[in-house]
């Protein structure tokens, strides 16, 4: 085994601003639509955010300027630029066909409850300490040895003096039961008070290693947030995290990789392949296609705001 690094961001950092504003737009058009088509990509920073993307939808009097405010402040300046969905795309979903083309990855492993590796799992709780006591923009890493043991932590948070955050850091070390070399990087460059949209820009789909598994694990390169589940870069990554929890199981198996592809318009997976433990096969007994995802997952609900937050596995959604 190999030095393994993984990190985390908190949901104020701007990237993570951005993918909870355009879940937030998803979630409010499918409260009112549940077949809404919606596309929405954030870009925001330096008391601007820009919202735009393909929606199609019944749903009305979205206030998208009021979900901006509501995560991102009230001194934000807002610019939307909504329209349809492209009627070719819509012709191709329309019949039942994937949103899209892509390869979609899934990923479990029993090194962790929440059948995460390790050093995605201690970032992220590491992180979440941090943040329920300082509810700022930060960032927290954690590389693991190749005996098992902690090599170094780094963590940089807005607001947060360097003596209370190694205080804090300590604590979570001691709390986790943690050992090893433990090298801390706190603040290091120095403590910060301007973070967020204040001191950077952010986008939607830009923290996509800390959404899925870690930098371990490859993935397909498909953005989630603020897209609606007719697109399989979203669902079918969902179905293929379920598919590889289910595998992890019922085999008991300590580790399972899921590849999933799709051509757009086509509702059948051009791939469907399961190693378990190493050990490539072809999925069997699921349905692929994108509205059999879909209903497997209920996944035409507004659920995706919480997505965004602290990566879309390991939170016991349906798909985990």
């Amino acid at each position: 085994m190999f030095y393994r690094t993984a990190e985390s961001v908190s949901p104020k950092h701007p990237d993570k601003l951005c993918d909870q504003i355009s879940d937030a737009i998803l979630d409010a058009y499918l409260a009112q639509d549940k077949d809404a088509r919606v596309a929405a990509e954030t870009c925001g920073g330096h008391g601007v955010v820009f919202v735009t993307g393909e929606i199609t939808s019944t749903a009305k009097d979205i206030d998208i300027e009021k979900i901006v405010h509501r995560i991102a402040g009230d001194d934000i300046e807002v610019h939307t630029k909504i329209v349809k969905q492209s009627p070719e795309i819509a012709q191709g979903v329309d019949t039942g066909g994937a949103g899209d083309q892509g390869i979609m990855i899934g990923y479990a492993t029993d090194e962790t409850e929440e059948l995460l590796p390790r050093e995605v799992v201690l970032s992220r709780h590491l992180n979440e300490f941090i943040y329920e006591k300082h509810p700022y923009d930060g960032k927290t890493q954690v590389t693991i040895a190749p005996d098992g043991t902690i090599d170094s932590i780094v963590a940089s948070f807005q607001n947060v003096p360097k003596e209370e955050l190694e205080k804090l850091v300590r604590e979570f070390i001691q709390t986790e039961n943690l050992s090893g070399k433990l090298e801390l990087h706190l603040n290091p460059a120095g403590d910060w008070s301007q973070g967020g949209f204040d001191a950077d820009t952010g986008l939607t789909g830009r923290k996509l290693i800390v959404d899925n598994y870690g930098p371990r694990i490859p993935i397909g390169g498909g953005c989630y947030s603020g897209k609606d589940p007719s697109k399989v870069d979203r669902s079918a990554a969902y179905m293929a995290r379920k598919i590889a929890t289910d595998y992890l199981r019922s085999r008991n198996a300590h580790e399972v990789l899921v590849r999933l592809a799709y051509a757009i318009g086509y509702e059948q997976p051009l791939e469907k392949t399961v190693v378990i433990d190493g050990k490539p096969e072809e999925i069997k007994g699921y349905d692929l296609t994108p509205n059999g995802i879909i209903k497997a997952l209920d996944l035409k609900r507004p659920i995706y705001e919480q997505t965004a937050r602290y990566g879309h596995y390991g939170h016991s959604f349906p798909w985990d």
